[in-house]
């Protein structure tokens, strides 16, 4: 009699928790959407040539004709404009994260992923990482574009650099409103139309251009609560871009502008995720 070999105990499969089986579920179609912008390489050049165009034509065509603080000088002003244009861009990044989403779904990949044993929230939480990535790298071009028409920083390192993170979480916070608009939509046409819409007013009613002091008084208050302004000041201070003569308006954003920074983009984050989640669940219900 032909005896059996004892068949072996198979290992036990690692059963990951549901935040750590999120990350993973968010890193794996993050890395899905950063390869088809590596495969499309317009997404990002096109996303490229609206700032560049925005510094150089602020730069040379407003340089000296737009008074700040107390002086129209072209530096002071070039100087004081670059904080207002590296958050403009990371704000109109919203309209991208928008249409991505709509075409997502107008082609019927989110079914796809809704088949899978994965994270609700992971779809939409990979989708705004992937931006946030592209965000950065447009961000150090455009800072490598203000070098060379002229823009310096006057502070240290670390403070620079608080600067940048603080752009960065504005523009991930603002990515999630882009993909609830993209959840509502119909068409990625659609999204970014719906995506861009709103941002002219909330860019343009603020300090990013010109200095808020010389605003009407209903316009000037608008600005000074805007939490783009926020954003706006605390990089001017961080950056060492204020120019000579400014004078900090009352309101508490402007005379905290790190902290009102931080908190706007807080809670802008924490209310449209949980819109967007919530949005995202009823339509694949």
């Amino acid at each position: 009699m032909t005896a059996t070999a004892p068949t072996p105990e198979l290992a036990p499969r690692v059963r990951r928790g549901a935040i750590a089986q999120s990350v993973m579920d968010s890193l794996v179609v993050a890395r899905r959407n950063l390869i088809r912008m590596i495969r499309i390489p317009e997404m990002v050049i096109f996303g490229l040539i609206q700032p560049i165009m925005f510094v150089v034509l602020f730069t040379y065509v407003f340089g000296g004709s737009i008074k700040v603080g107390a002086t129209i000088s072209p530096q002071a002003y070039r100087e004081f404009l670059m904080a207002g244009i590296f958050a403009q861009t990371v704000t109109f990044a919203t309209a991208g994260a928008g249409a991505g989403i709509a075409d997502d779904m107008h082609k019927g990949l989110i079914d796809r992923f809704r088949s899978l044993p994965m994270a609700r929230g992971a779809v939409l939480t990979g989708r705004t990482i992937a931006d946030l990535v592209q965000t950065t790298l447009t961000l150090v071009v455009l800072a490598g574009v203000a070098l060379i028409v002229g823009w310096r920083t006057h502070e240290n390192i670390g403070k620079v650099l608080l600067g940048f993170l603080l752009l960065l979480l504005l523009g991930y916070a603002f990515s999630w409103i882009g993909a609830l608009i993209g959840l509502i939509v119909r068409t990625p046409e659609a999204a970014t139309s719906g995506g861009l819409i709103w941002l002219f007013p909330l860019t343009f009613i603020s300090n990013a251009f010109v200095d808020a002091n010389q605003m009407p008084t209903f316009l000037r208050h608008i600005a000074e609560w805007n939490p783009f302004s926020a954003t706006v000041q605390a990089c001017r201070e961080l950056f060492g871009n204020l120019p000579p003569g400014f004078v900090t308006p009352d309101a508490w954003p402007m005379r905290h502008p790190i902290l009102a920074s931080v908190l706007w983009s807080v809670v802008i984050l924490l209310v449209f995720r949980t819109l967007a989640v919530r949005k995202y669940r009823s339509a694949t219900a």
